[in-house]
């Protein structure tokens, strides 16, 4: 059965697309089947693999709202392990006409539980907010990652974030946890990257990926190719980071499964 992980942050410009896109991509190139479904309205992670906007007719809208099976909405990309599930605009109506809804914060994971027997890895890309949407990925998830940027707001809003991810274990999905705390935009070169770096995992401890992702040219321009940073430039630092990242989150995974055996 497939692992679901929501990728979110309720704060903006943190890397949580991108860390959606490329550990979805590393992921593929280890040949593990995995599934990018595309939850936030702006499209970046369906752009980011290179699916043009207008080139498909069916989104996840489809599946929220006319319960469109998510197998039937699938598109291929260039890597022969990665699908995705694209976003369009339309899911931002999709909030609206949820809103009345019984049980509106579950229509992903019913959507979504048919598919997990074809897939190792699920990596939800959620919105930069609380909303309906994002509510619905972390109901389904089994695990979050929480990109973070190394700056000094960052510190403030970990025991906001956190505080969240209580309350959503309380009210929606018990099950769920934490995958780790991300950091992102890491420039070794400045103190104060240093300094968040340091003071996050005396915080967070073990839950801070050890993997950091670096201020890096290549990952930036990569979305605007519409390719992950592993096929626009293998070779960058970027490239490097994320394979790391994918190494970490599959070594979390076995040693839970020793664990439980």
């Amino acid at each position: 059965m497939g692992k679901i992980i929501a990728i979110s942050n309720q704060k903006g410009g943190v890397g949580k697309t991108t860390t959606a896109i490329n550990l979805a991509a590393s992921l593929a190139v280890a040949e593990i089947p995995t599934l990018l479904v595309d939850m936030d309205p702006q499209a970046n992670a369906s752009s980011g693999v290179g699916i043009k906007k207008g080139s498909f007719r069916r989104s996840v809208y489809h599946s929220l709202i006319m319960q469109e099976p998510i197998g039937n909405i699938v598109l291929n990309t260039e890597l022969e392990f990665l699908k995705i599930a694209p976003a369009d605009r339309n899911l931002t109506g999709a909030e609206v006409e949820l809103i009345d809804v019984e049980h509106r914060e579950f229509y992903l994971r019913n959507v979504i539980e048919a598919e997990k027997s074809r897939f190792e890895y699920i990596i939800i890309d959620c919105p930069p907010s609380l909303g309906l949407l994002t509510l619905n990925a972390l109901a389904a998830a089994n695990s979050v990652i929480v990109p973070i940027q190394c700056e000094y707001f960052a510190l403030e809003g970990v025991s906001d974030l956190w505080e969240t991810l209580v309350r959503i274990r309380r009210s929606l999905n018990p099950n769920l946890s934490v995958e780790g705390f991300l950091l992102t935009m890491y420039d070794e070169r400045t103190n104060l990257s240093n300094q968040v770096m340091a003071d996050l995992r005396d915080f967070l401890g073990a839950q801070v990926f050890e993997t950091v992702i670096p201020r890096n040219i290549k990952l930036a321009e990569a979305p605007s190719h519409g390719k992950p940073i592993i096929l626009y430039d293998i070779k960058s630092r970027g490239a490097e980071s994320y394979m790391n990242l994918a190494k970490e989150v599959m070594e979390n995974d076995k040693k839970g499964a020793r664990q439980r055996a």
